[in-house]
């Protein structure tokens, strides 16, 4: 049996038929023979100034003549507006609908650079490079966090959005548009990407077409798990740091991505060697029926529905009372196609700690409005337990929250948020008249949040619905597989595994994925048929995808290993 180890801040896997690249001299003494047209795409928010001095010294010392050519001189004067979200009323000073721009209609016509002379090189480069029609594609990447990182500190060059080559950052331009935008285009252009470059260190990293597809055909069909990092926020903790071992960027650990999409990386490359960072998002678009399975994939196109995330309060505080859109105004106002149910299960919890959920029974909708527009136009305290229920956080425990039900984790807390994938939108109605770091309150949308609150579910229906009780599905020698929390109204639900030390429970993921993460003991083995094994410790969450199939889980060390399990349902 593999002994128990650690969490692992930098997990990573082998890539196939190729290796990865560090610096640039490999990609450019690779670059065919003959004049060629070069084309450097990716995200606005890079230092593409750097970039394409790097590429073009590179191709230089290789003995060849380089001319450069940045398409976001050639963006048309209206390129801002045309990938612009669809207009929102002009009183919305938090949120926008996901722009359905294209990155084409950033030109009123793609330059068509021509062949250079002999051997020399055309580099194209920027945002949209790839629609020039060159003779070779690299994209070159820089994670996300990196760029929320960047544009919320007001940093530059790396600061800029798209159509604002130069300008200030700006976070709703990034989230809003360029992602939705540049995501897009990035995955259309994914299958046909010649090289595949990591710039998040100063020595970029890269990895050619074909290794990057078979490493992704191969990955997509195994489990695997995603590089992980941890946010800083007012409300944060210290539990990641004491616990994990991560070093907080701005004092604690609030918020750990574990799961999330739309932001996720899964690192490729030997562990002492360079690694680069490919999106969890392109086995989705490459592969969206090994990963999603055939079910999923019908109801969720390409967009992986369910992320898992740690919030962290453990000597910190609480959360803000918020809620999420309801369906119907997800679709209708925001423009995402399903909306944002959560679940919090308790994985480690302070004495006296608790999770705010639900109504009370007594709760007044329209008191509550007049208290939340009293703070925040006089920082008056908000009786928030008058109107929303306190429960006891006890570890174990899972609490459901659906799209519209007012919730916050307490201070005290370390939850795991299982939860749907769309993350952009809490309404928030309270943040306890906190502050951030630049002495600002936070922005309380209570607009959104009280055209969404669910006055319906309240008093003894929130715990009967909300606070479940276990309930065994199957069970066997030494293990048995609980339905945790479960409702109608929610995609997907949440299962609990509970295994004995030295025990095996056989599982399946019968055509659609599984996420699982170890909430107690010290970890576990999981196996396919395939004869694939991955280990996986305390806290850590690993992707199960639909092409496994049959696969066993087994306990490692001496003690009862529980792991939290979800899955989309039939609907």
């Amino acid at each position: 049996m593999p002994a128990s180890r650690s969490y692992d801040p930098l997990p990573s896997y082998r890539p196939v038929a190729g290796e990865v690249a560090g610096g640039w001299s490999v990609p450019a003494a690779d670059l065919p023979l003959g004049p060629l047209v070069l084309a450097v795409d990716g995200p606005a928010a890079l230092d593409w100034t750097a970039l394409a001095d790097g590429v073009a010294d590179a191709v230089r010392s290789a003995g060849r003549d380089v001319a450069l050519l940045d398409v976001r001189d050639h963006y048309a004067a209206a390129a801002d507006e045309r990938v612009a979200t669809a207009p929102v009323p002009a009183d919305d000073p938090f949120f926008t609908p996901l722009s359905r721009g294209e990155v084409a209609d950033l030109f009123d016509a793609v330059p068509r650079p021509g062949r250079p002379g002999r051997d020399g090189v055309t580099v194209v480069f920027g945002p949209g490079a790839a629609l020039c029609g060159p003779d070779v594609l690299w994209y070159a990447d820089l994670p996300k966090r990196y760029a929320e990182a960047a544009v919320a500190k007001g940093e530059l060059p790396i600061g800029a959005n798209l159509g604002r080559p130069g300008e200030p950052g700006d976070l709703v331009r990034l989230f809003y548009t360029d992602w939705p935008v540049l995501d897009r285009h990035r995955d259309a252009i994914a299958g046909r990407v010649d090289r595949w470059i990591d710039v998040q260190d100063a020595r970029p990293a890269s990895l050619d077409g074909a290794a990057l597809r078979g490493t992704l055909a191969h990955l997509a069909r195994g489990p695997v798990r995603t590089r992980p990092y941890f946010n800083s926020t007012p409300w944060g903790g210290q539990w990641a740091a004491s616990e994990l071992g991560f070093t907080p960027r701005a004092g604690n650990t609030a918020l750990g991505y574990e799961l999330i999409a739309p932001e996720a990386g899964v690192l490729v490359g030997e562990k002492d060697g360079p690694r680069v960072e490919l999106p969890f998002q392109l086995l989705c678009v490459l592969h969206p029926r090994e990963m999603l399975g055939e079910d999923a994939h019908r109801r969720f196109g390409t967009s992986f529905p369910i992320r898992f995330d740690y919030l962290d309060t453990v000597g910190g505080g609480n959360l803000s009372l918020h809620l999420h859109p309801r369906e119907q105004y997800m679709r209708e106002v925001f423009g995402w196609p399903y909306t944002q149910h959560e679940t919090y299960y308790v994985t480690a919890a302070e004495d006296g700690a608790r999770v705010l959920l639900g109504l009370t029974e007594q709760a007044d909708v329209e008191t509550l409005r007049s208290q939340v527009e009293d703070s925040i136009a006089h920082g008056t305290p908000v009786p928030v337990e008058d109107h929303v229920q306190s429960h006891p956080a006890t570890v174990g425990q899972l609490f459901m929250i659906p799209a519209g039900t007012p919730h916050a984790s307490g201070a005290g807390n370390l939850v795991l948020e299982v939860s749907a994938t769309p993350y952009l939108y809490s309404l928030r109605l309270y943040d306890w008249l906190r502050k951030d770091a630049r002495g600002a309150s936070r922005p309380l949308p209570h607009r959104h949040g009280f055209a969404n609150l669910d006055t319906g579910r309240r008093g003894a229906d929130v715990v009967k619905d909300l606070v479940q009780r276990p309930r065994t599905l199957r069970a066997g020698e030494g293990w048995r597989e609980e339905v945790v929390g479960a409702l109608p109204e929610m995609f997907y639900a949440v299962h609990r595994l509970v295994v004995a030390p030295d025990a095996e429970i056989p599982d399946d993921t019968a055509g659609r994925f599984h996420i699982l993460n170890v909430a107690a003991g010290e970890g576990a083995v999981i196996e396919t048929d395939d004869g694939r094994t991955h280990t996986l410790a305390f806290a850590e969450t690993l992707t199960v995808p639909a092409a496994v199939g049959a696969y066993r889980v087994r306990a490692v060390g001496g003690e009862e290993v529980r792991i939290v399990k979800a899955l989309v349902v039939e609907p």
